[in-house]
């Protein structure tokens, strides 16, 4: 279980996964694309923390070319990331993009002992597979937003592939640092994505320009879901391991799906099979800390008969 000292960045790290299981809602509330609504999101945000580090006089020399070039390939990844997400809420609903996003756990248990050269832990991939059958439930009743389902599991891999990449790099550089590289190469990735996207007509809406309208949803994803979000989730990850803040984001479905319900009533209604498989993402969720607690405690007592002989 985690120390009464974590406690209150583990109740700041939930308060981030509330305001990210709204950004799916917002996805849904503006008109542009949502390649056009990543670009402006990641756009406006790198130029937040621009601003930010300017004012605190931040030397940005600090970050290496090779860092630099690094951490805007991971901006790449959380760009797609973020285009399937709201893409997935487009072709489906909210609720379904929401489940879809839960096996983010899965695909972190599988690449972080590859990262961080590890033994794969039983616990973990358990647990993993534990909300991977929630979802298999969520599409057994909700086969017809089986294209929405493909999309947000794409998604979550780009997901755990992101924060799998940013917990390593956060041991050794600034987390400010980090977001700001990682949104310029994430609006340099949606530019690109945007223009092939209108060249192509992979978009039904090749407008760039948001409605009047869209501003104060594109501002609240840019500024308090990135520039504040994404930032403090960077911070935590010096507390947290990447698979704890990963299975915590399956948390994102059962506070966005409730939101979603508040917002758009009957719409986002789903079968009764949908909020059993979400249910079972969620006691993946709830026994991590207790099982985790007892291995520690095993741990422990099989180091004090060690010491005591």
């Amino acid at each position: 279980m985690l120390d009464s000292g974590n406690i209150k960045s583990y109740l700041h790290l939930h308060l981030l996964v509330l305001i990210w299981g709204f950004t799916a809602i917002v996805g849904l509330m503006v008109s542009i694309s949502p390649v056009v609504l990543v670009l402006y999101r990641t756009a406006i945000a790198a130029l937040g923390l621009g601003v930010i580090i300017w004012v605190r006089k931040k030397d940005l020399r600090s970050v290496s070319l090779r860092q630099a070039v690094r951490m805007l390939l991971v901006g790449g990844v959380l760009s797609a990331h973020w285009i399937l997400f709201f893409a997935s809420a487009r072709v489906s609903t909210a609720s379904v993009c929401l489940a879809g996003m839960a096996t983010a756990s899965l695909w972190t248990s599988l690449l972080e002992p590859l990262v961080y050269r590890r033994p794969v832990k039983i616990l973990e991939v358990g647990l993993g597979v534990l909300a991977f059958s929630g979802l298999y439930l969520v599409f057994r009743f909700e086969f017809d937003h089986a294209l929405g389902l493909a999309l947000a599991l794409t998604s979550a891999f780009l997901a755990a592939l992101f924060t799998v990449a940013n917990s390593k790099m956060v041991q050794s550089q600034s987390a400010i640092f980090i977001t700001f590289y990682e949104m310029l190469g994430a609006t340099l990735f949606s530019l690109v994505f945007a223009l092939l996207a209108f060249q192509y007509h992979w978009t039904v809406n090749p407008s760039l320009f948001p409605q009047s309208g869209d501003w104060i949803w594109i501002l609240f994803l840019a500024l308090i879901c990135t520039v504040y979000a994404s930032t403090m989730m960077t911070q935590l990850m010096k507390q947290f391991s990447a698979y704890l803040v990963n299975l915590t984001i399956n948390l994102e479905p059962v506070y966005g799906i409730t939101l979603a319900f508040l917002f758009f009533g009957e719409k986002e209604k789903m079968t009764a099979g949908f909020y059993l498989g979400t249910g079972v993402i969620l006691l993946a969720v709830i026994l991590y800390p207790v099982f985790n607690r007892i291995q520690r405690r095993r741990s422990k007592l099989q180091s004090d008969k060690e010491l005591g002989s």
